[in-house]
């Protein structure tokens, strides 16, 4: 990953709303979330404001949206959330071996919410 497209989702993630909405569809896994759920979830309206927040987690690259019928299933792109760990932590304990490496997340199937 490069340092721009790392600022650019920090960025996307420096936000209340939207770091909840992001690590609730971490949690969500593959299948992702409605609007409808997300905002429940959230405890906050299914309108303008929350679709802002998604958008801008959409065009940082973080999460995918996919059309059902008359709604809309966001995601987390796994991959890009853990090409943005791997950025961070790539040069931990002082480039010295710290015994540990990155383990990738890999998502849990799961029913659309």
């Amino acid at each position: 990953m490069k340092s721009k497209d790392a600022v650019i989702a920090l960025g996307a993630l420096a936000q209340e709303t939207r770091l909840e909405a992001f690590r609730l569809l971490v949690q969500a896994g593959e299948a992702g979330m409605s609007v409808g759920k997300i905002a429940e979830s959230l405890n906050t309206a299914p309108n303008g404001r929350l679709t802002f927040h998604l958008k801008e987690l959409l065009g940082a690259g973080l999460i995918r949206a996919r059309p059902e019928g008359r709604f809309i299933f966001y995601s987390v792109i796994y991959p890009a959330m853990n090409d943005l760990l791997a950025f961070l932590t790539e040069n931990c304990c002082g480039g010295a071996p710290c015994g540990t490496t990155f383990e990738p997340c890999v998502p849990r199937r799961s029913d659309p919410a």
